[in-house]
């Protein structure tokens, strides 16, 4: 095989890479278990109606297609999956009658996007995503209960730098555009959505150009546009620009209750912002909009981001409204790596190498590991019965931090490496501590 080359957009990891992203997935895993999320995964493909049905994704879809396809589209008319919450709105309809709602998921899985690579955006990387989901009606505090969870599991990253949840409202903005006047008020949210990347006057030419907006008319989204608090201050300033409706009131209602249901959440690290730039690209949002950036990472856009949908999934009897947020875990920790060298405390899972006095000893060393891994030890048998000095290198070279030996007379030692403390040992009842039993997370520059 000629050497391989490499494909951007497609990351792959080292050992000690991969297991600092396993501990991601792990303590997110975990921290949506402890509020009653439950897991799902779903197929890699969906059928291309359904991919295609909701926002402007047509340019981010990787179609299906074998090798010698015949048919005029020269795709089986199915595509891979870009995102986890149309797959998502499928297994609702499809599995409904078999579901406790409100439904509570979890789902960490790979999806694929045909977009430029660049830093944080990849083809192919890893989501996290929760929603809760309801029959018909799904109550308001929902949106406040998912916004809290998914705060709480970046704060147990504690390698993550300090971050900003901004949250807006569709209801909020879409009130304030028709108390305007405006009539194409999803092609307005759509040119506001660019503030992030456009200059201001250009996102005015637009307003006005493409969305029918009049000077005064575009002025007054973007004044509404800069209105940013750290609390729920936002209400007098929006009441200030004079604008009134019955969506506007609902939404500014619902902002105000979110932003006050997290306000204890907020520290050191976790900031909630009501920014109200925020609309979200994808049309099937309804009313409560996230995003999340880190602090010193600001060029990698939104890392976490979501909303409340109302009629994503619907079966023509019962419609099944939801909330979710979805964590870009590839699209924050590849970076992260990158930039810092955030690394594993060692490559591989072993916390301890049974050392070998010769190969006829190999069985008493293979019994010692049986014992050890019997009570959840990870650990692994020298690869040769070289001289014990060159046995210890190997156990430093993979960062392994006790190395076992079994003595001539029945006895057992287990040395501490690091510090070169040697003790007696019984493999029945030793056990490492809690930080030594798993690879840690070693932070970067």
């Amino acid at each position: 095989m000629s050497k391989p080359t490499p494909l951007s957009g497609f990351p792959e990891l080292l050992p000690a890479q991969r297991a600092v992203e396993q501990q991601v997935i792990d303590t997110l895993r975990s921290t949506f278990e402890l509020y009653g999320f439950a897991g799902i995964e779903t197929r890699a493909v969906e059928p291309l109606d359904q991919l295609l049905r909701k926002g402007d994704t047509s340019k981010e879809v990787y179609l299906l297609r074998r090798l010698h396809e015949t048919s005029e589209e020269g795709h089986a008319g199915m595509g891979l999956h870009f995102d986890l919450t149309v797959p998502f709105a499928r297994y609702v309809l499809e599995n409904a009658g078999r579901l406790e709602f409100p439904f509570r998921r979890y789902q960490i899985q790979k999806v694929w996007r045909g977009e430029r690579p660049q830093e944080g955006r990849f083809r192919e990387f890893a989501q996290a995503d929760i929603d809760i989901v309801g029959r018909d009606v799904l109550p308001f505090h929902h949106d406040v209960e998912v916004t809290r969870v998914m705060v709480d599991a970046l704060t147990r990253l504690s390698f993550l730098p300090a971050f900003r949840l901004q949250v807006n409202n569709r209801k909020l903005i879409q009130g304030f555009y028709a108390g305007l006047g405006l009539e194409d008020l999803d092609e307005v949210m759509r040119i506001v959505d660019k503030l992030d990347k456009l200059p201001v006057d250009k996102v005015r030419q637009m307003l006005v150009d493409e969305a029918g907006a009049t000077s005064e008319q575009a002025d007054r989204v973007l004044s509404l546009a800069t209105i940013r608090t750290g609390d729920d201050s936002f209400v007098a300033q929006v009441r200030g620009l004079g604008v009134s409706h019955p969506l506007l009131d609902e939404g500014i209602d619902e902002l105000a209750s979110l932003v006050r249901g997290v306000a204890d959440l907020v520290s050191d690290r976790v900031r909630v912002e009501a920014d109200l730039s925020i609309a979200r690209g994808l049309d099937y949002y309804t009313g409560t909009v996230f995003e999340t950036r880190l602090d010193g990472y600001e060029s990698m856009g939104s890392i976490c981001s979501g909303g409340r949908y109302d009629a994503l999934a619907s079966d023509g009897k019962a419609t099944y409204p939801g909330v979710g947020i979805s964590l870009g875990v590839s699209r924050v920790l590849v970076p992260l790596l990158a930039r810092t060298g955030l690394t594993a405390s060692r490559s591989v899972p072993s916390a301890v190498l049974v050392a070998l006095a010769d190969e006829d000893s190999r069985p008493a060393s293979e019994a010692v590991a049986a014992a050890l891994r019997a009570r959840s030890i990870p650990c692994e048998v020298a690869p040769t019965a070289a001289k014990f000095g060159k046995q210890i290198r190997v156990a430093e070279r993979r960062g392994i931090p006790f190395v076992w030996f079994p003595q001539a007379d029945g006895g057992h030692q287990v040395k501490d490496i690091r510090d070169g403390n040697q003790v007696d040992a019984d493999p029945s009842v030793w056990t490492p501590s809690p930080e030594d039993l798993r690879p840690q997370v070693v932070p970067g520059a």
